[in-house]
This record gives structure tokens, C-alpha cells and sequence, in this order.
């Protein structure tokens, strides 16, 4: 379970690179999640794009709207269950959306503009499927590999 919210400027990602981004988003973090591609792991994971006006967005404490020249910026926040995420893991998943981002936009390199928040939700906090979902819950599915489901269990589970 994994929301990808991305915000940015309205008008800067066209509705093809919204398309492509909701794809190659999602497998930026899905394969670092659970140790795979696992195509049966994407319903797991939401995109979401959040434009907002110029005259709602503020770099430099100046709006976007008074400045010269429009910044390129964007925010893309990553929340994620609580699960193995080592400085490693999160490292890995920062870089890839940040070249994800870099690729649908047709740059040769992320916008020094563009930042990433990457967020555990404590185990209990996060709710679905009628009540509050686990993780552990979920290493059952076979999404996992065998290896990420032990790392999960042993960062979530407390020693016996």
C-alpha cells in the first residue's frame, strides 16, 4: 500500500507524461518494495497528481506568479507502510522517481526544484480494506520476495 503524490505547477505535466509517470512511478517504488517486479503488487500503489495555480505555489518566498521567470518546480511525497526501508532502500527509491520524473519531462537531469518526501506510516496507523491493514498482512500475497518478506518481519515484528 502506497500513495505517489506528485505537485507541481498547473499546465507542467501534460496529460501523456501524467500517463507515463502513473507507470513508471509506481515500479520506481514497487520493486524496491517488495524485492521484485510484481505486476500483481501494482493495485497496491495510487498516483496522484495535485496541479496547483501559480498563484498558490511559492519558491524563494516569492509566488510563482510574481516572479520573472516560472521555476520548475514540483513535490512528489511518498508514503509508504511501515516495512524494511533502510537509508539504502529510500535512497534507491528517491533516485529512481527522481529519474522517472527527469525521463517524462525529457530532461537530462532532475530539476534541482523538484524535491522528494519520503514517509513511513507507523505500523496500525494506516487503514483499509474495512479497518487498519498491516503489512505483515500482506507478505502472505507471494508479491513479496522471500528475502524482503524476512527483512519486513524482522524490521516490523519486535524480537520474540
Amino acid at each position: 500500500m502506497t500513495i505517489i503524490t506528485v505537485t507541481a505547477p498547473a499546465g507542467r505535466l501534460s496529460l501523456a507524461q501524467r500517463r507515463r509517470l502513473a507507470e513508471t512511478l509506481t515500479d520506481a517504488v514497487l520493486e524496491p518494495e517488495v524485492g521484485q517486479h510484481a505486476p500483481a503488487a501494482r493495485v497496491g500503489f495510487q498516483v496522484h497528481f495535485h496541479d496547483l495555480p501559480v498563484d498558490c505555489m511559492a519558491i524563494g518566498g516569492r509566488l510563482l506568479s510574481d516572479q520573472d521567470t516560472l521555476p520548475d518546480i514540483m513535490t512528489v511525497n511518498i508514503a509508504v507502510m511501515n516495512a524494511a526501508w533502510p537509508a539504502q532502500v529510500r535512497a534507491e527509491v528517491i533516485g529512481n522517481v527522481l529519474a522517472r520524473l527527469a525521463e517524462a519531462c525529457e530532461m537530462p537531469a532532475p530539476a534541482p526544484t523538484w524535491w522528494i518526501n519520503f514517509e513511513i506510516i507507523d505500523e496500525g496507523s494506516w487503514g483499509a480494506r474495512g479497518g487498519v491493514l498491516s503489512i505483515l498482512q500482506l507478505l502472505e500475497t507471494g508479491v513479496f520476495t522471500p528475502q524482503r518478506s524476512n527483512a519486513i518481519r524482522a524490521a516490523v515484528q519486535p524480537p520474540a
